[in-house]
């Protein structure tokens, strides 16, 4: 039973965590979106860098993808958030159950794996080399929080026998 507890508590801190970017990515909006502005300019990158071609200077874009990124987080939250509380309302049901009963905090905690691993890494990170901005260089960051969120991952799918 406390290994149940154990998971349901690892998801409903994901979902916390997730709630609180989305909750700070749209009460401080501005601060914000000048991290994406940036990474999507490609102004702060090595000057030399020959991938400039890449950059996108509309800000239009710049605010779609701005709040596509936030959409995504507070989905991760969402499905999180319910994930946990289906796993709780099956906490004391037989394993195969509980197993089922996973889906949807599988699906939050995989989301949010690919908004920080796809997002931010290959596309913020590699596409627009954000990893070359001393002011913008968001992959460490994303680097902890998609690696905490898949140990999460793993560790909610483990199969649980009967309690």
């Amino acid at each position: 039973m406390l290994i149940r507890y154990s998971k349901i508590l690892l998801v409903a801190s994901i979902a916390l965590f997730a709630s609180l970017v989305a909750f700070g990515n749209i009460t401080d909006y501005g601060s914000n979106f000048a991290f994406v502005h940036h990474v999507l300019l490609m102004d702060t990158i090595f000057p030399t860098a020959t991938i400039k071609y890449r950059a996108i200077d509309s800000v239009f874009l710049h605010h779609a993808a701005y709040i596509i990124i936030i959409a995504l987080e507070t989905l991760t939250a969402i499905l999180c958030w319910w994930g946990a509380g289906r796993l709780l309302g099956n906490v004391r049901a037989p394993g195969a159950e509980f197993n089922r009963a996973k889906n949807i905090a599988i699906a939050g905690l995989t989301l949010g794996f690919l908004v920080w691993q796809v997002g931010f890494m290959s596309i913020g990170g590699e596409w627009f080399g954000m990893w070359m901005s001393q002011q913008w260089n968001g992959v460490p960051d994303a680097f902890r929080f998609f690696i905490t969120i898949g140990v999460v991952l793993i560790y909610l799918v483990q199969r649980d026998d009967d309690a």
